[in-house]
């Protein structure tokens, strides 16, 4: 018996009726012959973390664009945040970790350059328009090792596409994903918006620091406790309703007040208008991308094939490119 085998039957001892099982898995669309040592969760996780769009979040902005400082969250550190809260629950509820953890790593791997500016921007300008969730499956499936992709398991690829609020994930541990995005994300955000002075710990309406807590720790510790006790008694993955109401609350007192109307959202025009100047140069000049994303045109529109290579950028390399293309460059004789 292999290392593997072994610690599939070993799920089966530990986990709960209601987890994705490793050996139980619909498997890849590609077939693939088995790891001797890692289930396939675990490689899913692995090929994820060793992806280089995995490694392109940590130039991508998470809400503040370019902020002055080194403590500010940015897509990769949201990415493990999420992770962490999430195999948290997990393994309390006795859930699949190595398939939640997947899931947790992969969700973002869409996610444009200057956060959801970027995003709402080619939603805008691109045939069919764009959703991050959807662009990280093309990832997964398409960008990846010179378009191969990664092969990952269907239950991976499910939980990555229905992330979002408005998803339906069809395992448990998606389903906990789900909800550790937006308990990481609001939570983080206001930490990062007190310190960045954009609200001040006191204009939050008391009415959720009675529910949740004074402090980002006594917030995720609210939070994650009544996931975890509340997905026990309605033998499922939710909130209680009074959490799930008081969360949705602070939700919307962050979009009023942070994510859409706060002084550190000015530069998002700049952000978009950048992203649309590449977009239109890059339709008109295809012979000017990478190989990899020409090769792709034909089975694939231009349009699409240059949406992918600028959702692929890390704000960084954006603002590089676009002043290569828009700013004339000093030149000498001599």
């Amino acid at each position: 018996m292999t290392i593997r085998e072994e610690l599939e039957q070993r799920e089966h001892s530990i986990l709960c009726a209601e987890a994705s099982f490793s050996d139980t898995s619909k498997g890849r669309d590609v077939h693939e012959e088995q790891c001797d040592i890692r289930p396939v969760y675990q490689r899913d996780r692995d090929r994820i973390l060793h992806s280089k769009s995995f490694r392109r979040l940590k130039g991508k902005t998470q809400v503040f664009l370019a902020p002055k400082g080194d403590h500010y969250r940015n897509r990769l550190t949201h990415t493990l945040e999420v992770s962490q809260n999430a195999r948290t629950v997990a393994k309390a509820l006795r859930l699949n970790e190595d398939l939640t953890e997947a899931i947790a790593l992969g969700h973002d791997l869409g996610h444009t350059p200057f956060g959801h500016a970027g995003e709402r921007e080619l939603n805008l300008i691109v045939p069919g328009g764009f959703k991050h969730q959807e662009q990280s499956i093309r990832v997964v499936e398409k960008l990846e090792k010179g378009g191969k992709g990664l092969n990952l398991t269907v239950e991976v690829r499910d939980g990555i596409l229905n992330h979002s609020t408005a998803g339906s994930p069809s395992t448990r541990e998606g389903k906990i994903v789900r909800i550790c995005d937006k308990i990481a994300y609001i939570n983080s955000d206001i930490d990062d918006a007190i310190r960045g002075g954009v609200i001040r710990d006191e204009d939050i309406p008391e009415k959720y620091k009675k529910a949740f807590g004074y402090s980002l720790r006594e917030r995720l510790n609210t939070l994650i406790h009544d996931l975890i006790i509340s997905s026990e008694k309605a033998n499922d993955i939710t909130l209680s309703v009074e959490m799930e109401e008081n969360l949705m609350e602070l939700r919307k007192y962050m979009f009023d007040n942070v994510y859409v109307n706060s002084i550190a959202k000015t530069e998002e025009g700049k952000a978009q208008a950048l992203i649309r100047r590449l977009y239109e140069y890059y339709v008109d000049h295809t012979d000017l991308l990478p190989d990899e994303y020409k090769a792709m045109i034909g089975d694939e529109t231009k349009e699409r094939v240059v949406c992918d290579f600028i959702a692929g950028m890390t704000d960084n390399y954006a603002v590089k490119i676009y002043t290569e293309l828009a700013i004339p460059q000093m030149w000498s004789v001599y």
